[in-house]
């Protein structure tokens, strides 16, 4: 891909117009992804679920999302970022809707499945888009400002959801999230301008020769597995079980919960823009970013093991730490990419987002599962026990693939 040839004088009117759209689908993206985090005890409570029913619920927005990522990278290439962005968030407004009118499991669980392909592209698009019309030197700043946006979507499902929820319930702030998706899907078609000069997409056999050739590499696979169960487990607590968590075993009232999760949520976008600056000076010295993720990510293993074994640790500082270091698994997106041809970098990037997603979605119903073994109280509360076996699981895991990096044969 190249960079639209306007790009080199691109004004702040341009860039504005490009940016702001997709950084709001990106929040609106985030905030879908983690809002059960919050409304959790309404969901069980006014549907008569299960620990195990609560995960698979929560878990479909990342199925439905990780099903749509190598597809996505074709059309993104055949028709555009707006086009695909823009239609697909009509998705994502009628499973909103669905989610908000549904009165049973299956009927939220079509409507979050809805929700996930919705904002599937929410990402990809845009950084599709910023490579078309933005200039290589200001690529990674925009990309963090990006991220960060997502960042703000995880604090808006936090303490504004738990405000909101005093003046309506969890199906009247989905109403509001469908109408916020039409929204922006209209705002992402009528203010982006179109990509003119795009080039040529590859015949659609070489775009499937180019996925094989990154899942056939044993590059790939060395880092793959350890920032797919990092990603996931991060992604998969915080979207779900760091709220209840914080509730049933750290002890913290509703609104404590809300609160803490709005530090993590703070922490996630301090970790976005610091990590990757602290990646970009230390690659300047020779450190390479695929170290910087792999230190990052072996440090997330410990903060997951004080979660697991309930540490006394003071909740804030734990979940500040957890949103910080969370992120680092995304520095090997980086780092993945730049182990590749750049013509192959869309479809390495995809490839690991769909692993991520649904090992996300695995992790996010296992761990219900798992906590499910246990007794649930009369409150709905769950056994600290069942949290502890499940979450030990998941560092286990993510463990074996830690080693399995180390031990690997050096490719590159």
């Amino acid at each position: 891909m190249t960079a639209h040839p306007t790009s080199g004088r691109t004004g702040t009117g341009l860039v504005l117009r490009i940016f702001l759209p997709f950084a709001l689908g990106y929040f609106l993206s985030y905030l879908f992804r983690v809002v059960n985090a919050v409304i959790a005890p309404d969901l069980v409570g006014d549907l008569g679920i299960d620990p195990s029913e609560l995960g698979l619920l929560t878990a479909t927005y990342f199925i439905a999302f990780a099903s749509s990522q190598l597809p996505l990278g074709i059309m993104l290439d055949r028709f555009g970022p707006r086009i695909v962005e823009a239609f697909l968030l009509l998705f994502a407004a009628a499973g909103a809707a669905l989610f908000a009118a549904s009165d049973n499991l299956a009927g939220v669980i079509a409507g979050r499945a809805l929700i996930g392909f919705g904002v599937s592209a929410c990402l990809m698009a845009a950084f599709k888009s910023y490579v078309l019309w933005f200039p290589a030197d200001i690529l990674s700043r925009v990309n963090g400002f990006q991220m960060a946006a997502g960042g703000l979507g995880a604090l808006a499902a936090t303490v504004p959801v738990e405000w909101a929820l005093n003046f309506t319930d969890w199906r009247g702030l989905f109403w509001g999230l469908a109408l916020l998706s039409f929204i922006t899907a209209l705002i992402v078609f009528s203010v982006v301008p179109g990509s003119a000069n795009r080039p040529d997409p590859e015949r659609l056999s070489d775009q499937i020769r180019g996925i094989i050739r990154v899942f056939k590499s044993p590059v790939f696979w060395r880092i793959a597995p350890l920032t797919t169960l990092s990603q996931a487990g991060y992604i998969s607590l915080q979207g779900l079980w760091a709220g209840p968590w914080l509730r049933d075993v750290a002890g913290i009232p509703r609104e404590g919960v809300a609160r803490y999760l709005s530090w993590s949520a703070m922490a996630m976008i301090t970790g976005f823009i610091a990590l990757g600056y602290l990646a970009e000076r230390l690659a300047a010295r020779g450190i390479s970013v695929r170290t910087t993720a792999v230190s990052g990510m072996t440090v997330f293993l410990f903060v997951q093991g004080l979660m697991t074994f309930n540490a006394p640790v003071p909740a804030p500082l734990l979940m500040t730490m957890f949103g910080f270091f969370g992120t680092s698994g995304i520095l090997a997106y980086t780092a993945l990419t730049v182990s590749f041809p750049m013509s192959l970098s869309g479809r390495v990037t995809t490839g690991i987002n769909m692993l991520v997603f649904i090992a996300a979605f695995g992790v996010q119903w296992a761990i219900g599962a798992i906590i499910n073994l246990w007794e649930v109280s009369a409150a709905n509360t769950y056994d600290p026990a069942g949290y502890r076996a499940g979450f030990l699981a998941l560092l286990a895991c993510q463990f074996l693939c830690l080693v399995w990096f180390l031990i690997s044969p050096r490719k590159s």
